[in-house]
């Protein structure tokens, strides 16, 4: 069983930057792959940014460009790096750790992430 917990959410004004962490507790870190995912009000959960065991990461394109996301397999921690925010990012950002053989996965709370002037 893996525990995760997010952190680093809040208010911040358009234009502003966000850092949001995710510490891992319960397993093998370095062999799930980690994503971020948001939900905002009145809409479906989607993927945000997500990053393999291997490193390798893929963004969703409404957050390119602006958005980074990278883990630190020695912290058992997954980052998200948030730029140029914009008030359509208002969501509650999820962490999920996700394994293969068996498939596992597992998500954290979620933090409420605010854009706002």
């Amino acid at each position: 069983q893996v525990q995760l917990v997010e952190s680093g959410g809040g208010l911040v004004q358009p234009g502003g930057s966000l850092r949001l962490s995710c510490a891992a507790s319960g397993g093998i870190f370095s062999i799930y792959a980690m994503g971020w995912y948001r939900q905002a009000p009145g809409n479906e959960r989607e993927l945000v940014a997500a990053i393999t065991s291997g490193g390798s990461t893929n963004y969703a394109d409404s957050v390119k460009g602006r958005f980074t996301i990278s883990r630190d397999n020695a912290k058992n921690t997954v980052y998200l790096q948030m730029n140029s925010l914009k008030p359509e990012d208002t969501a509650v950002y999820y962490c999920k750790a996700e394994r293969t053989l068996p498939h596992r996965y597992y998500w954290g709370q979620g933090t409420q992430v605010t854009v706002s002037s």
